[in-house]
């Protein structure tokens, strides 16, 4: 079988799920785990990704807005790779190529047509029922049953071991213009023993007012932009400490604040939310806690 996966997460869960070998193309953004960036792109990005947080923001508000894609599929590419399996997904037209692209790049083929796999994770219960879905597509159906017990009984061994304090967290996923994280993170967060007054379960990220924020005054913040590794998260710290207030937020007052590598880790919906979860746990229960994501994954800001 020949898989190309159009979308990060989706190459963790072919990987995950031992199928490794058959995958034969991916998406610019697919690098874990180590080696799949070694395999033939046949996606890029149509703005700048070097460009600053306001910069990536209006353009790609600007395309979508338009009708454009955020994301150029090269069907040539992808049609010499002869898939049997093309994952993609629906959930985000800014996070990776949408269902409606790989629609219309199959679509111009003249040959054979490959199945298609477009995942739509909203909540967490979606990730784990999308996992499924790619190990029905991949003759794995078994392994990812036994993927997903293992993940889930990993999490919860985290969950059964909290504290009673439960701290008031902010997540950040985007720092100009600002936004909170939603979906899943909001879920993680409450396993991690946190509260979480601005994301809402199932629903997309929400954009947040600096007011509300500092009304809230959290006792941790935890940026993790969309697509952004720990080095580029810490380079969008001037952006949050130029916001009136900031200093004296209780977070910050008190060296609550951390930055982590969102692009690997939270904005992934697949078997690294396990890992997004023990984050979680370290930052909220510094000394309860310590898988050893402290540094790479992580760091205080």
């Amino acid at each position: 079988m020949r898989v190309v996966s159009l979308i990060a997460s989706a190459t963790e869960i072919v990987c995950a799920l031992g199928c490794r070998d058959s995958l034969v193309g991916r998406s610019h953004e697919c690098d874990f785990p180590p080696g799949v960036a070694a395999l033939p792109c046949v996606t890029k990005p149509r703005f700048d990704v070097h460009a600053d947080s306001a910069a990536i923001d209006k353009a790609v508000k600007d395309l979508v807005r338009d009708g454009l894609s955020v994301y150029d599929i090269d069907a040539t590419a992808l049609e010499a790779l002869e898939p049997d399996v093309i994952v993609t997904q629906s959930q985000c037209e800014v996070c990776a190529v949408s269902l409606r692209e790989v629609e219309r790049a199959v679509c111009s083929w003249l040959g054979r047509c490959p199945a298609l796999v477009s995942l739509k994770p909203d909540c967490l219960a979606d990730v784990w029922d999308d996992v499924e879905r790619v190990g029905l597509a991949l003759d794995a159906h078994p392994r990812a049953l036994d993927l997903i017990a293992s993940l889930k009984a990993r999490m919860a061994a985290i969950t059964a071991a909290l504290p009673r304090e439960r701290p008031v967290v902010a997540c950040i996923e985007w720092a100009d213009p600002l936004m909170a994280a939603g979906n899943w993170v909001p879920e993680l967060v409450a396993m991690a023993g946190g509260l979480d007054p601005f994301g809402t379960p199932g629903r997309h990220s929400p954009w947040m007012e600096w007011d509300a924020l500092r009304a809230a005054d959290p006792e941790v913040i935890i940026l993790m932009p969309c697509g952004y590794s720990l080095e580029r998260t810490l380079a969008d710290m001037p952006l949050m400490e130029a916001r009136p207030g900031w200093r004296e937020l209780r977070a910050v007052r008190s060296g609550r604040v951390a930055v982590t590598d969102g692009n690997q880790f939270f904005n992934r919906p697949g078997p690294r939310l396990a890992e997004s979860l023990e984050v979680l746990a370290e930052i909220l229960h510094p000394g309860r806690f310590d898988f050893g994501h402290r540094g790479p994954a992580w760091r205080p800001a």
